[in-house]
């Protein structure tokens, strides 16, 4: 029975305030308005981000309003579609983005960048381009998260915040694609620009950090340094790369003079994966002087400070947002990568898990050995 034009009822994981766990829920999902998509979410990975935005507002939540339904990284089905919408039928499989591409503004048309600002400021507040949120509770308005909330069984976003993908990719494993694998590997393959025979260091094992260090291989680095306090994910920066693993803590000198002791002179390339802004600095000056680029793939807690004499040594500093490709363009190319195993996916996942122990995912996503925990939202 057909769907499209009905409020659909469906399960969802609400964060009702800051620092509770998540309450799954039968939540309202209305039909998409003008260019909008109405979604059956499939999967979901569940990233630190979900769990930051959840556990720590103080730093994360400054405008997300609460309640709202977390969720970044997901692939599903299109239920149905808005008016005017021309680039989407029902049944297409598609991954929601929180970087949208509107392919007009001159953001753009830019090809420098790949920031689109386009109903920014709406969807750091949770709604979509009308001011409202499509999904509700007993008729209270349940905020949306980056423009998507994955944990939901349905959900509805903006038609240049979606990619299309081939029909036999599989949902459990493309939905990384959404956010952590593209943003680390775009980061050096495209932001970086790493060249063939480069020395590079990765700083911060996480997700983006793991696809940081398959974007560096795959652009043909010689030796790439993989670096994390955390030991147990140093195994898995090798099978994906890494040809070094350095763990700071094991070092009486800072990371950069471990760096440019282990390169003779320091990286040609450093990737950051961390928030932290001392992090971030000792990449910058891991780097060789006259030619080390360093790029940054987070923003920082804390107020970062950057010594200018870096900078004037000939070192450049970049800042990458979603590995700075345009989202709707690449997603579907990193798709085509992945089926076509140019790019790894299964190695990031680490567990399976349903919607109703959402809150036990969360939890490993902090943990030291998980990488990504997939959620099968039927």
């Amino acid at each position: 029975m057909s769907t499209t034009g009905e409020v659909i009822r469906c399960r969802a994981a609400v964060a009702w305030e800051p620092g509770k766990p998540l309450s799954v829920e039968e939540v309202e999902v209305a039909p998409p308005k003008a260019h909008e998509v109405r979604i059956k979410v499939v999967a979901t990975a569940v990233s630190s981000t979900d769990w930051a935005f959840l556990y720590k507002p103080g730093i994360e939540t400054r405008v997300q309003p609460f309640p709202f339904i977390l969720g970044c990284e997901a692939a599903g089905v299109v239920e149905s579609v808005g008016p005017g919408v021309i680039k989407f039928l029902p049944g297409d499989r598609v991954i929601p983005l929180f970087l949208p591409q509107f392919g007009e503004c001159d953001q753009c048309c830019s090809t420098k960048h790949n920031v689109c600002k386009k109903n920014w400021e709406n969807r750091e507040i949770g709604v979509l381009a009308d001011g409202t949120s499509r999904i509700s509770y007993n008729g209270q308005q349940i905020y949306q998260f980056m423009g998507i909330s994955a944990f939901s069984q349905y959900t509805v976003v903006s038609d240049i915040s979606l990619a299309k993908i081939r029909d036999d990719a599989p949902f459990d494993k493309v939905c990384l694609l959404g956010y952590a694998v593209s943003t680390g590997y775009s980061a050096a393959r495209y932001t970086a620009k790493v060249k063939r025979g480069s020395l590079c260091a990765v700083i911060g094992l996480g997700a983006v950090g793991l696809a940081a260090i398959m974007g560096c291989k795959a652009a043909g680095a010689t030796r790439i340094i993989g670096v994390d306090i955390n030991s147990c994910k140093h195994e898995k920066a090798k099978e994906l790369g890494a040809t070094d693993v350095v763990n700071p803590n094991d070092h009486r000198e800072s990371i950069q003079e471990v760096l440019h002791e282990m390169t003779n002179g320091g990286v040609d390339y450093a990737v950051v994966c961390v928030r932290k802004a001392d992090d971030m600095t000792a990449a910058l000056e891991s780097t060789r002087e006259g030619c080390g680029t360093c790029v940054i793939t987070k923003g920082t807690e804390t107020a970062m400070t950057i010594g200018v004499n870096d900078l004037l040594m000939g070192r450049t500093l970049k800042g990458a947002y979603f590995g700075g490709w345009k989202s709707v363009d690449c997603v579907p190319l990193l798709v085509e990568d992945y089926m076509n195993k140019k790019l790894k996916l299964d190695e990031f996942v680490t567990g399976n898990l349903s919607l109703y122990q959402i809150n036990e995912a969360l939890q490993l996503s902090k943990n030291e050995k998980s990488i990504r925990t997939v959620i099968s939202l039927w």
